[in-house]
């Protein structure tokens, strides 16, 4: 690890983290509590995906739909008005809507051919934003002259590493250039995190092979066609087994650096607090 003490951590004059986990647990606050500091810098790695590689193609979708109104595509193809995404550290709304939902079209869904495509250009678009990390983690310092430097990593990390392997490609990058912190959630999290989705699907990124068998079983246990699947109700669906898919590999990935309860996390006030948590867990 980056930091192989308490007091290596509390006495390094630059601290770098990555932390990684269920999205709900507290990963934005963290980082939004260190960021307010003023001595850390906050690497998004959905708004690094958002906007330098999946931001032309949510901009392009905003303008397919825009088209399709008279109005509109007459003003767009004078050049007299701009569609482009507002993304934000805290509305990261347009990457989740250019994923999109499967499911039948008139209730928003979009072909399970297309869903797939779209999860693929994510897939790709995030392992990218983890490999940028390193260049983050020295520009903050270098062009912005911050101390401190966090990665708040989206809850799909998990999807793409394989934490067994001691040369996986992306964990051992990261590991170089970060204390990888895992936020752990308990059952009650778990049901509350289902309960709070349940009342409000959004997309999600899914492991492909996860992806294929997810569908496969919601057309069967259902007794639906495609092109007539509620796109909500799918979600919900696979929501619950993503997250049972994703437990023990977050729990595997724990060996990469520290683990912290998502109380522990939601207890923090001050960057300060951090830091003490950060060394009790070393």
């Amino acid at each position: 690890m980056l930091y192989s003490s308490a007091a290596q951590w509390l006495g390094a004059p630059r601290k770098s983290v990555l932390v990684y986990g269920m999205s709900g647990l507290g990963k934005t606050h963290m980082s939004n509590l260190l960021r307010a500091s003023g001595e850390w810098f906050h690497y998004s790695i959905d708004y690094r995906i958002g906007t330098r590689y999946m931001g032309e193609r949510i901009a392009d979708n905003a303008k397919a739909e825009a088209m399709k109104v008279p109005f509109l595509r007459s003003l767009l193809m004078s050049d007299s008005i701009y569609i482009g995404s507002n993304i934000t550290f805290d509305n990261l709304a347009p990457v989740a809507t250019y994923l999109g939902k499967p499911g039948d079209p008139g209730k928003g869904g979009l072909a399970i051919t297309e869903y797939q495509r779209r999860q693929e250009e994510f897939r790709q678009a995030e392992i990218a934003a983890l490999h940028d990390t390193a260049h983050f983690a020295q520009r903050a310092e270098a062009l912005y002259g911050y101390p401190h430097f966090i990665c708040d990593t989206g809850g799909s990390i998990c999807e793409w590493v394989d934490p067994h392997d001691d040369a996986d490609p992306i964990l051992s990058e990261l590991a170089r250039h970060c204390l990888i912190v895992w936020i752990k959630g308990d059952e009650a999290h778990t049901q509350e995190l289902i309960r709070r989705f349940d009342r409000a699907p959004k997309p999600m990124a899914y492991q492909p092979e996860f992806l294929s068998a997810a569908w496969a079983a919601y057309l069967s246990d259902t007794g639906t066609v495609p092109e007539t699947v509620d796109p909500d109700d799918f979600l919900r669906f696979a929501y619950a087994r993503a997250l049972a898919h994703r437990q023990p590999r977050y729990a595997a990935m724990a060996r990469w650096g520290v683990t912290v309860t998502a109380d522990e996390v939601a207890a923090l006030r001050t960057p300060e607090d951090f830091d003490r948590l950060i060394a009790a867990k070393l």
